[in-house]
Parts: structure tokens; C-alpha cells; sequence
């Protein structure tokens, strides 16, 4: 089989740059509109691209007075977009550190049902101590045992879908039998985390269960994708990086006794697009303009862990904050900064402009043209299975890759140009996950 791009429309609020909400343009309430993201889906859609995706986390993410910070939940919004799509596929985030297996596989359980297959969840394990203290806890759990938790829930997870054989449900109304019982299975878990005894109370979907997605970039986040991860977003400023990267968790999948291709690669990257190069750069200029410095360096200081007081906006970082030490233990988007500060020698003022578009991942600036040649080198040279796409601003910069890269792609046979499938699985070119029996405990 042809191999071809997966693209997914990564939507957030406004825009991912972080400015986009300031445009004359902009709807600076999007962000609990739910008829923007239905719109946006339906664009989405009508380019025939895989997914629509949102990212989450339990916690007000701040700081609220530099970019929209209110923001729906992501299962509630694409239960909502189900009904008025058809074909592309939904994905949304949600933490296993923070939710329980049985009330998370009933949920996404459900969304694949209410869209007829189309559902993926992206697995987090989440960082950080605020977001701790929102559920009774003082402190995070250390990343190790994040991942061992998050282990043991998709097990459970994976137990409750399969708790339904796919003929489990008879609807013989001349003998008054509803469902077969010898086809629905208790999960009769017992673990370190969690203690699950029933059934779920959702059968099984058309695609067999949600697709599961990951996004760690951590040693122990890529050891969990190449055991779980159907797809992995990422975020790579350099092409080398990004091949490295993809090798590492294609060889992780074989390792666990999977095929290569049972895991998408699918790096973020923030197209800001002109008819000409000036004209992308003038965009991408008057976006950076509108960012307030100060308030970025605020956030700057929080992810190095420092005082912001320390940090000049035009000068270099200070030396010697590789020795920081934090609790904190997400430590990738640290990792970026210190390398744009330190290796490509960029001022903290410079540092917030590369930043600002899409928080760490590729910024491309250019043409439509440009953007679909980097776009296939990038899958040709093995750095790549397809791209998250995240548009600066929203729906302008979606508009922009719909209309005028997609098809760029489409004449060059990259990419589809019509749906073959009704379920993600399908269009992800994933097979439909085989009914497992475990055990009785983990």
C-alpha cells in the first residue's frame, strides 16, 4: 500500500501564536465558542485531513493576562462537532494522573460511539505541582511514577473495552435476549494504582476502541509510546532531531514486538503563509510586535525556574542555568530554551519571538509551495509519518493550509483526496485492535 501524509489540525483558541488573539480580526472569546471549533472541524473536514485535535490540562494555565486562557473541555467539545461531521477523526487530551480508569475508558467509549469510530485519545501524564493541589494532593507524582500509573490505567483501559466481545449485543426481540452475558467479560483488576472489578457500561466501538496517541518526550515517555502509542506528537526545531527521534520510537515499537508502522510520527509545525516570502514575513513580523515582552518573560523565567528579575530582554541568558534545579521533572521545553539561549546564541527577547508562534515547535515562514516541499522531505527522508498542523491564527491560517497547501500535496499524491474510511483507525491505516482475556489481577 501507498504510503501517504497523516495531518491533523491541532486547534487552539485564537491561534497557537500567542499574539493571534490581538488581531483586528480575532475573536478574542473563541476559546468557549463552540460554533468556532464546529466551523473549524468542518474546514478541517472538507480537506479530507485525518484529525482535529485538542490539547488540555487540569489547571488554569496562565499567565491569563498574556493569551485567552479559557478553555472547554475537549470531550465535551468534539461530542458536540460528532453530529456535524462525518469523516475526520477527534482527538483529546486527558490525564491519567488525574482521572480514574473507569470514568476516562467510559468516556472516550462513548465519543467513539457518538462518532461512529472517530475518537483518539491523547494519553498525558501530568507535570507539575499546581496542577496537584487542584486534586487533593500537595505535590506531583515523580515522573516515574507518573508513567507507572499511566501504564497500569491503559491496562485497565484496555481491559474495560475489551470487556464487550464485538457480537456481544444479540437484539433478538422474538426471543427477548438483548445481549449474550457469556460475551461480556468483568475486567477483575487488582494492581498497585487500581482496583477495577466490573464490566464497562459502553459496548465496543466500530474502530474496536479510541486511538491512543502520547506526546512525552522524556526516556520513560518514549519507552510508554513504543508500548502503547498508535500515534506520537512531538516537537522538533531541526530535521536531524526530528530523524532521531523517529528511529528511537519506531526501534521502541519493534522492541515491544510491533510493527514499525503500528506508530505515526507526527511532529507539530506552525505554517505562517504568504503568497510571497516578504508577505509571510511581514505576518510573522506583525504578530511578534503584538507580543508583550514583559509578560513573556514572566512565563520564560517560570519554565527555567528562576526569578525573573534575572533575565534581561536584551541580553543573553545568564550562564549556569543547566544547574537549575526543580521538582519540577517536565523538563523538555526547558531543554529548548536553554539550547536557543546557549547553542544558537539568541537574546531572551529573540528567545520569546521563536517561542511565540508555537511554544517549541517548527515554525515555518514562506509559501505555500515551500511549506509542501519541506513538508515532503521531511516524510520522504524518514522524519516524518505527517504533521500536526498548527495554524498561528485561527480560521485565517487554517484557511490558508486547507486551500492552498493540501492541494499542492494532493497533485504530488501525498496526501488523499477523499475519504476511504469512516473510523480513524482506518484513515490512520491502523487495524482494528484484536479482543485481549488478561489475567484476573495486573
Amino acid at each position: 500500500m501507498t504510503r501517504t501524509l497523516t495531518l491533523n489540525a491541532f486547534l487552539m483558541t485564537t491561534g497557537h501564536h500567542e499574539s493571534s488573539w490581538r488581531l483586528p480580526e480575532s475573536d478574542p472569546h473563541a476559546g468557549t465558542d463552540i460554533g468556532h471549533y464546529i466551523r473549524l472541524a468542518q474546514l478541517a473536514e472538507k480537506a479530507k485531513l485525518d484529525a482535529i485535535f485538542f490539547a488540555d490540562g487540569p489547571l488554569l494555565q496562565g499567565p491569563v493576562a498574556q493569551r485567552p486562557a479559557g478553555i472547554l473541555d475537549p470531550v465535551s467539545v468534539l461530542t458536540a462537532i460528532a453530529p456535524l461531521t462525518e469523516n475526520i477523526g477527534l482527538i483529546a487530551t486527558a490525564s491519567t494522573s488525574y482521572n480514574d480508569p473507569y470514568n476516562l475508558a467510559r468516556r472516550f467509549a462513548s465519543l467513539d460511539l457518538i462518532s461512529n469510530g472517530r475518537a483518539g485519545w491523547n494519553v498525558v501524564t501530568t507535570a507539575g505541582d499546581a496542577a496537584a493541589r487542584n486534586f487533593s494532593q500537595s505535590g506531583q507524582f515523580d515522573s516515574s511514577q507518573r508513567y507507572l500509573r499511566a501504564d497500569e490505567f491503559l491496562t485497565v483501559a484496555k481491559k474495560l473495552w475489551d470487556s464487550w466481545d464485538p457480537e456481544a449485543i444479540v437484539a433478538d426481540k422474538d426471543s427477548g435476549t438483548w445481549a449474550d452475558p457469556g460475551k461480556i467479560h468483568p475486567a477483575n483488576h487488582v494492581g498497585e494504582h487500581f482496583q477495577v472489578a466490573g464490566a464497562l457500561n459502553v459496548p465496543r466501538s466500530p474502530q474496536g476502541h479510541a486511538v491512543i496517541i502520547q506526546a512525552g518526550a522524556s526516556a520513560a515517555g518514549k519507552d510508554f509510546a513504543g508500548r502503547w502509542a498508535e500515534a506520537i506528537f512531538t516537537a522538533h526545531q531541526s530535521f536531524e532531531s526530528a530523524k532521531a527521534f523517529y528511529q528511537e520510537i519506531k526501534h521502541k515499537a519493534v522492541a515491544n514486538g510491533r510493527a514499525e508502522q503500528s506508530v505515526k510520527v507526527l511532529p507539530g509545525i506552525v505554517p505562517i503563509l504568504g503568497s510571497t516570502e516578504a508577505e509571510a514575513l511581514e505576518l510573522a513580523d506583525r504578530l511578534d510586535e503584538l507580543i508583550l515582552p514583559e509578560y513573556a518573560k514572566n512565563t520564560l523565567a517560570q519554565q527555567l525556574h528562576v526569578d525573573p528579575q534575572i533575565l534581561d530582554l536584551d541580553r543573553d541568558l545568564p550562564a549556569g542555568l543547566e544547574s537549575v534545579v526543580s521538582k519540577e521533572k517536565s523538563t523538555s521545553r526547558r531543554d529548548l530554551i536553554l539550547e536557543l539561549g546557549y547553542q544558537r546564541k539568541l537574546t531572551v527577547r529573540q528567545i520569546i519571538r521563536e517561542l511565540g508562534p508555537g511554544r517549541g515547535h517548527q515554525t515555518f515562514t514562506g509559501t505555500p509551495e515551500q511549506l509542501a516541499d519541506r513538508i515532503e522531505y521531511w516524510f520522504n527522508a524518514g522524519a516524518a509519518d505527517g504533521f500536526n498542523i498548527m495554524a498561528p491564527v485561527l480560521p485565517s491560517g487554517l484557511e490558508t493550509f486547507t486551500e492552498q497547501v493540501v492541494p499542492i500535496l494532493q497533485q504530488r499524491q501525498l496526501f488523499r483526496t477523499e475519504y476511504e474510511h469512516s473510523t480513524l483507525r482506518g484513515n490512520y491505516g491502523l487495524p482494528i485492535p484484536r479482543v485481549e482475556r488478561t489475567s484476573l489481577s495486573a
